[in-house]
């Protein structure tokens, strides 16, 4: 699993660190947010500090231990079959 920092200013929040993740690696733009209405793409994931923040709103703060840098916020492709 790839690990990569990304410095902030302002609150940080799943909208900050995708914005910023974004700009970093323009590639991903559209991959894990829709291109318009910036909506999480079905199964991607958000985790962090061992909880599932994907239905938390984008603009809600990131837990401190993430803010800080102890914690990482995790991005996950998940995978669905049957």
């Amino acid at each position: 699993m790839a690990r990569i920092e990304l410095q902030l200013s302002g609150a940080v929040t799943q909208a900050a660190v995708l914005d910023a993740l974004e700009t970093r690696f323009p590639v991903l733009k559209g991959a894990i947010r829709d291109h318009g209405t910036h909506r999480r793409r079905a199964f991607v994931r958000y985790f962090a500090c061992q909880e599932d923040l994907s239905h938390e709103p984008a603009d809600a703060l990131l837990p401190a231990a993430v803010a800080a840098g102890d914690e990482p916020f995790l991005i996950v492709g998940a995978i669905a079959g049957g």
